[in-house]
């Protein structure tokens, strides 16, 4: 940025590449509660995109997946974008639903700070979203 330039403020938004839309779906819908806003589709393509605060998380699918995923590991696997993290009202519940639909919890809840719980799950395609509740 130039001498003097600052950000606009606005949201931020995270956009995922992903194979199974339905599992995602469910996962970032159902499982964490995030609000879905509307879908935008096009030649080959379909992406979803859901509202939490002042940021959206994207689900991009095409009709014919990527034939490469990420690596195993979460944020140990590789470089790169590896994790996002979203505010939940509770870590500890958010991350009772999220085994209770299957998904792996790499990262139990702990407190990361005074006041401040954190958990790492995985979506179903294996990405690592981290939850954190701030007190």
């Amino acid at each position: 940025m130039a001498d003097g330039e600052t950000l606009r403020t606005g949201q931020v938004e995270a956009g995922i590449v992903v194979a199974d839309l339905e599992a995602m779906t469910s996962f970032y819908g159902g499982v964490l509660g995030l609000e879905h806003v509307n879908d935008d589709t096009g030649p080959g393509r379909i992406l979803r995109r859901f509202m939490r605060g002042g940021g959206a998380v994207k689900l991009l699918a095409f009709d014919e997946p990527p034939a490469v995923a990420n690596p195993p590991n979460g944020m140990m696997g590789a470089t790169g974008l590896r994790y996002l993290t979203i505010e939940v009202d509770d870590v500890q519940k958010a991350v009772e639903r999220c085994a209770a639909a299957g998904r792996n919890v790499p990262v139990a809840p702990f407190e990361f700070a005074p006041g401040q719980m954190v958990a790492v799950v995985e979506d179903p395609e294996g990405n690592w979203v981290e939850l954190a509740q701030r007190t």
